[in-house]
């Protein structure tokens, strides 16, 4: 069950505490798109997602856009916002993580995770020792399959969520 509990649990990426990730010595963020950033469906950021995003730079985080979406999803999100990007990342293997700490220059110890689901986001952060974040999905209405892992999901969020922050 560990592999499967999330360092921080918050509300949105509006929710988190970017100062307290200073404080841990992260420097890199890799971050899901879909109902993490955006509704699954919704092609582009909101003004305030992309003022969000923007700001992490300014705070000195790398940022990294890691999802397991088509190449022409992750380009038409990313195109306003220019931040470096992995399409078809088959989280949770191994592979798109450590991309993404190249492509940032950061390592294990200094980059965090952060998506809205455990199977994908938190299970690949957690078997690369990345400190790992968990928001809760911005839409219901979700594809297909991510519908029926949610629902194995929900019982596992039971046992291992910690307290979300801010609670």
């Amino acid at each position: 069950m560990k592999l499967l509990t999330p360092d921080l649990f918050v509300e949105s990426v509006f929710h988190l505490n970017l100062e307290q990730l200073k404080k841990r010595n992260i420097k890199g963020l890799i971050i899901d798109i879909d109902n993490t950033l955006v509704a699954w469906d919704i092609k582009y950021a909101s003004e305030e997602t992309k003022q969000w995003l923007l700001s992490l730079q300014k705070e000195g985080f790398q940022v990294c856009l890691v999802s397991n979406n088509t190449e022409d999803r992750v380009v038409k999100f990313n195109e306003a916002l220019n931040l470096q990007a992995i399409h078809r990342a088959v989280k949770p293997r191994r592979g798109a993580f450590k991309r993404a700490m190249e492509m940032m220059k950061t390592n294990v110890n200094n980059t965090a995770v952060i998506g809205d689901q455990i199977f994908t986001d938190v299970l690949g952060g957690n078997r690369m020792g990345l400190y790992t974040i968990l928001v809760i999905p911005i839409e219901s209405k979700e594809f297909w399959w991510t519908e029926f892992v949610r629902k194995i999901e929900k019982h596992v969020l039971k046992a291992v969520v910690p307290e979300r922050q801010g609670d």
